[in-house]
């Protein structure tokens, strides 16, 4: 194993090389990497904890979730016993269920169309038969509709996901460095932000739903009367958000959705110079607009957010070109903020704040001072220790690590990872394994030796023989950090990650680097003793 030719060692320097040198743009200011090339700006992110910043715990709206697939339920029930033309006498949601009654005594026809309406939970990629309805025959003609535990927790974990995804386009919005953003338990997501000092604005934007959509105003109906309950079936009364007026009575039928925008910019109005909003709609809502202001010329219609009109323009004429703007006493940082909204997308469910901390800079700075304070004591411990115990052998163990720790660095800044205090415990914990790898080596060495080995033999056969039992250890705590990374979350992942790479880069190092340098060592004084 003390054998290497030209280009293994060639190859083994150049790896270790590159992989160091990916860790270079950390030593410098950002803004003078920021002008080097693309593929040279990738650097470690300071996590929250060394740098300061804002985390937020956001909880969803299981109720509103729940609600929402009721809601949905009920107007499935509709649609679907009007087309087979059965006849029912009322359709009301009771706690967690629908229930219909039918006229006809033999509920029978109505359950099997129904059941139609149950769908495999997971789709079509659902496993164990479950399905998302269950539609059961409560006698007298009355069926009741309810919703499986299981059919709720996949949809809530649904929920989470789009959640997440559109959380992450928001904050990205804000232009923010790395925030890390992820599920946490059943129904919460965290937030967190390095670097921001005040959440007020970015808890202003998450907090909104964002569900943007334009209904027609029904201009016959009084806003006296609408105020005390006199609506028309087909409407409703939505308040203004910038009263007066208080509200409109818009229509239920909602014309275009905001899943259908696909661009939002914050722009001034050439004639007022006021901030208003700028939209453009896929070719579907490009149609279905340009076919609503064809019909209604003369009839003012609401651009609804979150239940509030912001503006109810009347159309003069029709628009064909699929976009808009709108206005509606804007300032710069509030059509901004809207235009963030609309691109990013409306929420599945109400978020809210549950927990909020702020970290300021002063305290990430003595965190990483400490942090360092415990790598360096450490690192000189293990130098220390190698030294004294294994002598020259020592030496070329010390020189793997300080390039296993480099490695570490270099990897972490090529996946851009965000390193926090745990990390750089897991960086620490990771130079006491690889000088282990060593130990177990050298240690191996001296066995042979006392055995009556010769020096080249004995060192050829301690790297062969502890092999296997490195590979074994670091084998079974990479699955450890493996585990860790898959079920933890925020600090833990951070550490998980670190180890991992470190148990990598510690293979590498033990038997290619520890190997090459004592095969060069052999090679040049060809030694008739072991300094171990």
């Amino acid at each position: 194993m003390l054998y290497f030719t030209r280009w293994k060692a060639l190859g083994i320097i150049l790896t270790a090389l590159i992989v160091c040198l990916c860790a270079v743009p950390n030593f410098f200011p950002e803004a003078q990497v920021k002008t080097w090339p693309a593929w040279a700006q990738r650097r470690l992110v300071l996590g929250l904890d060394l740098q300061g910043g804002s985390s937020l715990q956001l909880e969803v709206d299981s109720n509103y979730v729940k609600k929402e697939r009721l809601d949905q339920i009920r107007d499935d029930v509709r649609r679907v016993l009007r087309e087979a033309r059965i006849g029912y006498t009322g359709i009301v949601t009771k706690g967690d269920a629908v229930e219909v009654r039918i006229r006809d005594a033999d509920a029978q026809p109505a359950l099997a169309k129904l059941r139609e309406l149950a769908q495999p939970i997971g789709g079509l990629m659902g496993s164990g038969g479950q399905r998302d309805l269950e539609v059961a025959d409560a006698g007298g003609g009355l069926i009741r509709l309810s919703i499986p535990e299981a059919a709720m927790i996949e949809r809530l974990r649904k929920t989470i996901e789009q959640s997440i995804q559109i959380v992450e386009k928001r904050v990205n919005e804000l232009g923010t460095v790395e925030p890390i953003i992820q599920r946490q338990g059943n129904d919460r997501i965290l937030v967190q932000v390095p670097g921001l000092q005040d959440p007020t604005h970015l808890k202003e934007l998450l907090g909104k739903t964002a569900k943007m959509e334009f209904r027609m105003v029904d201009p016959s109906v009084p806003l006296d009367q609408a105020q005390q309950g006199g609506l028309p079936p087909d409407t409703e009364f939505l308040p203004a958000a910038t009263p007066p007026p208080p509200g409109y009575v818009v229509k239920k039928q909602v014309l275009v959705a905001g899943s259908d925008l696909t661009d939002a910019q914050a722009t001034f109005d050439q004639r007022t110079n006021e901030p208003v909003v700028s939209f453009k709609f896929n070719s579907s809502g490009s149609r279905k607009f340009a076919q609503a202001t064809q019909e209604n010329v003369g009839v003012p219609f609401a651009i609804i957010l979150d239940n509030k009109v912001i503006s109810a323009p009347v159309i003069r004429e029709p628009i064909t070109g699929g976009q808009g703007q709108i206005s509606g006493s804007f300032t710069v940082q509030s059509a901004n903020d809207l235009a963030i909204l609309l691109r990013a997308g409306a929420l599945p469910a109400p978020l809210t704040v549950v927990e909020e901390r702020t970290v300021g800079p002063g305290l990430g700075q003595d965190s990483i001072e400490k942090g360092e304070l415990a790598a360096y004591v450490g690192s000189i411990m293990v130098v220390v220790f190698m030294l004294v115990t294994y002598r020259l052998f020592g030496v070329f163990a010390n020189i793997a690590v300080t390039i296993n720790v480099a490695m570490i660095f270099g990897l972490l800044s090529l996946l851009s990872a965000t390193l926090t205090l745990p990390g750089i415990a897991g960086i620490v914990l990771t130079v006491g394994i690889a000088v282990d790898s060593n130990v177990l080596i050298y240690e191996r060495i001296r066995e042979e030796l006392r055995g009556g080995r010769s020096p080249i033999s004995a060192i050829d056969a301690g790297f062969k023989r502890a092999l296997a039992t490195i590979l074994d250890s670091n084998i079974t705590t990479f699955i450890a950090a493996a585990v860790l990374f898959m079920i933890g979350t925020g600090p833990v992942r951070g550490f998980a990650v670190t180890l991992g790479i470190g148990i990598i880069t510690t293979v590498f190092t033990a038997f290619t680097m520890t190997r090459l340098i004592v095969a060069w060592w052999v090679q040049w004084k060809r030694p008739k003793t072991v300094p171990i």
